[in-house]
């Protein structure tokens, strides 16, 4: 789905820029900033560093900001990414009293902390630019900072960035107060400056990624034990090929108190050497359990094999995984690392493919009250309640044809009322016709079957079609249901007639209740099983899917749908195959139609062969 591309997209976060140097005044060192519009340098006033920027101290240690900034850091930096990125979020911040050296124009600018700066990103230090950016222009109002504006439209319209940010330009913008850059685009400086601040270090192009590496070392029981030993001698030593797999122990505390809890299991920690066999220590950190779901489904193929994790011959055959059902929210995490590690596997030669999965279904959330089913909210339904009064047939498919699978949807108690009538229409259709009529659970479709039964036998056809289709191709459930539900009401108009005509009649209805039974068995399987039963069939789990007959999806004649000026008027029944000017004709010389085209101008004929006439009139 584009959703989950783009998701992943987003959280890699691939950006193109520039890293620029701005060196600490009265300091030894610089400060590093990724930023995709090096061509906005000069109009940098101000610089910011994460609460979390590991230079923050630094800064600031032994100064009489120290306790004003470390209580800052200290409230500010634990919170959550989403809290301190909302638009709506008053800027907060304090300044560390240190300047750095704008690179391009030697001016000293303040160093400031801020949590609308993230260290997840980049290099978790910004050089400020309100003139051109919303949150930096927030910031240099509330705290009353310099904003100058660097970038100006290419019509020369003029653009107030002391009232707002002029965030709008394009490529085609031109630079403003930017020394020897005046005068060029926006496109050109980003190329341009990066260059010239190359030729002595003050910075270079570069691309930079939002990506976060994922957790190996986590304070935690569980997980998979890291089988290395540390020795005083010998240092980090790997545990011997013959004591593998590392099994954790049996503890009794699992709780965290600042180190794993493993480090409290002395007599499984404490180990020899493998290499000089002195007292030494195991690993007491675990990996990650996303590390071990990561590669899950490789493992799968050779669950038993003790030699390796999996064999190239077998996984290369087996995978990758023909289709993956899942929800949204593995996006970002399962599912993309599960791509990394099979991109990394398939490079140092272990898999002969580079993608683990090569379709991806996801399907979305069933809400009740426009909230997500949750218990904190109370709005969870229970199922047993509903299948204690419907059926968990009855259930399972009202959950199925509430919509598209991939779409959220909103729950409605009296929702499963609709497929509970459907089901107990078929019982009753399906019972009576296999106490009236004779022979196989799904026989074959006779030959010779006219009117009523050769219609019918055509629905049951493009029925067999339809929800195959919906269900293997297409994962449209909602849709499969829908036609099983045409076909019960053409088994319904055609079963007292067939019933009482010639026995091909009669085989054709029994044909038509053994296939809507066997279409159905998917989304009722109780209620489908019983039914094969007393059509005479056993374990229809087991039993073929039904075939389509190429031959009954051609028909002799169809309803043509006649409309005027886009509005359905008029519906007939028409051969199949007439060309254009037989239908306008036939059309046309019905009475309801002849009538609203009487003494009007026709602009317009639309036909669509086999299905439809659109007039269009004056």
């Amino acid at each position: 789905p584009e959703r989950v591309l783009t998701m992943q997209r987003n959280w890699i976060g691939r950006s193109h820029g520039a890293e620029v140097q701005f060196p600490v005044v009265d300091g030894d060192e610089a400060i590093p900033v990724f930023t995709t519009r090096p061509d906005t340098l000069f109009g940098a006033t101000f610089f910011v560093l994460a609460p979390e920027h590991p230079m923050v101290h630094d800064l600031v240690r032994g100064t009489d900001r120290e306790a004003e900034v470390t209580e800052y850091v200290r409230k500010r930096g634990g919170e959550t990414v989403a809290d301190r990125m909302r638009e709506d979020r008053p800027k907060t911040g304090v300044d560390t009293g240190r300047r750095v050296l704008n690179p391009v124009t030697s001016e000293e600018i303040p160093i400031w902390v801020s949590d609308y700066v993230l260290v997840e990103y980049g290099t978790g230090a910004i050089m400020a630019v309100p003139a051109h950016d919303d949150r930096d222009h927030a910031f240099a109002r509330a705290f009353g900072l310099p904003i100058r504006q660097v970038v100006a439209p290419s019509d020369g319209e003029a653009v107030d960035v002391q009232a707002e940010a002029y965030t709008t330009a394009g490529d085609d913008a031109v630079l403003v107060n930017s020394g020897r850059f005046d005068g060029i685009t926006v496109a050109e400086g980003k190329e341009a400056v990066p260059a010239w601040l190359a030729e002595d270090g003050r910075g270079e192009q570069k691309t930079a990624y939002r990506l976060r590496d994922w957790l190996v070392s986590r304070q935690r029981y569980w997980g998979a034990p890291i089988p290395i030993i540390d020795c005083p001698s010998c240092g980090l030593v790997p545990v011997p090929d013959a004591d593998l797999p590392v099994r954790l122990p049996e503890i009794d505390d699992y709780a965290p108190k600042g180190r794993s809890p493993l480090a409290a299991a002395e007599e499984w920690r404490a180990v020899p050497c493998p290499s000089c066999g002195a007292a030494a220590q195991r690993e007491t950190d675990t990996m990650d359990t996303f590390v071990d779901s990561s590669w899950y489904f490789l493992r799968y193929v050779n669950a038993h094999d003790d030699m390796e994790a999996f064999a190239r011959g077998d996984v290369d055959w087996w995978l990758p995984v023909g289709q993956y059902i899942g929800g949204v929210e593995h996006a970002i995490l399962h599912l993309l690392y599960s791509r990394f590690f099979t991109k990394v596997l398939f490079d140092a030669g272990y898999l002969g493919f580079e993608e683990p999965f090569a379709n991806l279904f996801t399907q979305g959330m069933i809400y009740k009250d426009g909230a997500k089913m949750s218990k904190s909210k109370g709005n969870v339904v229970a199922p047993d309640e509903i299948v204690n009064r419907y059926g968990a047939d009855a259930l399972r498919m009202y959950v199925l044809f509430m919509g598209p699978p991939e779409q959220d949807k909103e729950w409605s108690d009296s929702g499963v009322l609709g497929p509970s009538r459907f089901l107990d229409r078929l019982w009753k259709a399906v019972e009576r016709i296999a106490a009236e009529t004779t022979g196989d659970a799904l026989p074959a479709a006779p030959s010779g079957a006219e009117g009523a039964a050769l219609e019918l036998l055509r629905l049951t056809h493009r029925t067999i079609e339809r929800v195959t289709e919906d269900i293997d191709r297409r994962l449209q459930f909602n849709t499969a249901i829908a036609a099983a539900m045409e076909l019960l009401n053409g088994i319904e108009k055609a079963r007292d007639g067939l019933l009482a005509g010639s026995d091909v009649d009669r085989l054709a209805l029994r044909h038509a209740a053994g296939t809507i039974v066997c279409l159905v068995q998917p989304f009722a399987p109780h209620i489908a099983e019983e039914l094969w039963e007393r059509l005479g069939g056993a374990r229809l789990w087991e039993a073929p899917w039904p075939v389509v007959d190429p031959a009954l999806l051609v028909a002799d004649t169809f309803e043509c749908v006649v409309q005027v000026n886009g509005k359905l008027r008029e519906r007939t029944s028409l051969a199949c195959g007439l060309d254009n000017a037989a239908v306008l004709a036939a059309v046309k010389a019905l009475p309801k139609i002849a009538e609203q085209l009487e003494g009007r101008e026709i602009v317009k004929e639309i036909v669509v062969p086999d299905k439809l006439v659109n007039i269009v009139v004056k």
